[in-house]
């Protein structure tokens, strides 16, 4: 879908505020309430617009563990390149993962409550997986900067 400056003008500020109403948003946008709820429903239509949600703090919910995990697979068939992609898509801690190129074949942004927890979770899920063959773990120390909206010029 080609994006024209008044959708991305919508996209902008429904990333800053999901929970305004059509009535704001339209006014913000200089549009009706009309054209505006058509344009929206367009963008959600085309999957331009997934979905909506809340976005939550993981400290004050008591998840404070946070790690960049590389892994590595001991070859790439296609059967434990697809039981991995599964595994890892039904896993809650897993916030992100990307395959990649390079020295790892993905890289997971996993989040949890403690140390402990991270290790039941190596233990427990991914060190049992088929077709493991290196997982490398970097302790998230600080994150300096979080920003989920796309800049859309």
């Amino acid at each position: 879908m080609q994006l024209d400056p008044q959708d991305r003008r919508l996209l902008d500020i429904l990333q800053r505020e999901g929970r305004i109403s059509n009535a704001d948003l339209a006014e913000r946008a200089a549009l009706s309430a009309s054209a505006c709820w058509r344009r929206v429903r367009a963008l959600e239509e085309a999957g331009v617009i997934r979905r909506y949600a809340a976005l939550i703090d993981a400290a004050e919910i008591g998840m404070g563990f946070h790690a960049i995990v590389h892994v590595q697979l001991t070859r790439h068939v296609p059967e434990a390149v697809n039981t991995f992609i599964e595994a890892v898509r039904h896993r809650a801690e897993v916030q992100d993962c990307f395959a990649t190129a390079g020295e790892a074949d993905y890289h997971l942004r996993v989040v949890c409550r403690d140390l402990e927890a991270y290790n039941a979770f190596l233990d427990g899920f991914l060190f049992r997986l088929p077709g493991i063959a290196n997982v490398r773990t970097n302790m998230v120390l600080k994150q300096i900067k979080h920003e989920p909206a796309l800049r859309l010029g």
